[in-house]
């Protein structure tokens, strides 16, 4: 494990799950957790009960005691938390400084960059609902990586050492990244409520909306996961059906007016995807791209 063989001592500032489930997980791989920093004492507690170590709120006592520091708080206390080690003396030369957000960059972490530290972003591409789920997922998912060009091997080994896939983020992308991270799962949580509100609007609850549409994600996920996306795409667009299309239109207008936007871009898009699939004819999906397209200026126009 080359640089790593070398045991350093580990201090996690925020003991949230991200925190914690990445404290357990690195204590497993034989690593030594020294401190767990939060700042509510007993959150910190908590914690230590899966991560070892000792719990305080001091965060510059914390990474005084460590050689590398995981700052796990929420996005918009990174830079402070990294303020605080850094102004009081707890980061230098030989340091490493490290946060787990998803959009943030290593500007979150000048502070520690301006004393000689090496800094890097280690986000894990998943999605946590408590700790434990967290320490569960976490190995075998994939784990965007923007660091220093010095410690980026070490960032990729502590990721293996999660059990997770190390994959490199440009700082340049990290917004972008995140975002089609976002897109994934939140957006896809948000496509699952707009379905269910349709299926409401027709008088079912919630739990029967959910009950009547799960089968088919599920499908379409086991789908995606085995055969890919394009050729996991089905339905009236990949038929090159311009009828149905125009009915589902007209049921929008009728019935869910403000989704028919989303309907129509979403259906452009999968005009797209359809294309590549290989399948329709040029002048099929030129037809309802012209369906879609048309439903658009009529909205402009009325």
């Amino acid at each position: 494990m080359g640089e790593l063989k070398k045991k350093e001592r580990i201090a996690i500032l925020g003991s949230g799950k991200v925190g914690t489930a990445v404290g357990c997980l690195l204590k497993r791989a034989g690593h030594d957790i020294v401190y767990v920093a939060d700042l509510i004492l007993e959150e910190a507690q908590r914690a230590v009960a899966c991560t070892g170590g000792e719990p305080t709120t001091d965060l510059v006592r914390a990474a005084r005691g460590a050689d590398c520091i995981l700052i796990t708080t929420n996005d918009d206390a990174i830079s402070s938390a990294c303020e605080t080690i850094a102004e009081g003396g707890a980061v230098g030369k030989g340091d490493k400084v490290v946060h787990t957000s998803g959009a943030g960059g290593l500007d979150l972490l000048r502070a520690a960059s301006l004393r000689g530290a090496r800094t890097a972003c280690i986000h894990p591409l998943q999605t946590f609902a408590d700790v434990e789920s967290a320490i569960g997922k976490i190995p075998g998912s994939t784990f965007g990586i923007t660091a220093d060009e010095e410690i980026l091997p070490w960032a990729c080994r502590i990721v293996e050492d999660l059990g997770g896939r190390p994959f490199h983020v440009p700082g340049e992308d990290k917004a972008l990244y995140h975002a089609a991270a976002c897109m994934a799962s939140n957006y896809l949580v948000t496509l699952m409520y707009l379905v269910e509100e349709i299926y409401g609007r027709m008088g079912l609850s919630r739990e029967d909306a959910i009950r009547a549409f799960w089968p088919l994600v599920k499908g379409t996920i086991e789908n995606l996961e085995s055969k890919g996306t394009i050729p996991s795409l089905t339905g009236p667009i990949a038929r090159g059906d311009g009828g149905t299309v125009r009915k589902h239109m007209q049921g929008f207008r009728t019935r869910f007016p403000e989704l028919l936007n989303i309907y129509r871009e979403m259906g452009l898009f999968t005009v797209d995807v359809a294309a590549r699939k290989g399948i329709l004819k040029d002048e099929q999906l030129a037809e309802i791209r012209l369906i879609l397209k048309e439903a658009r200026e009529d909205e402009h126009s009325g």
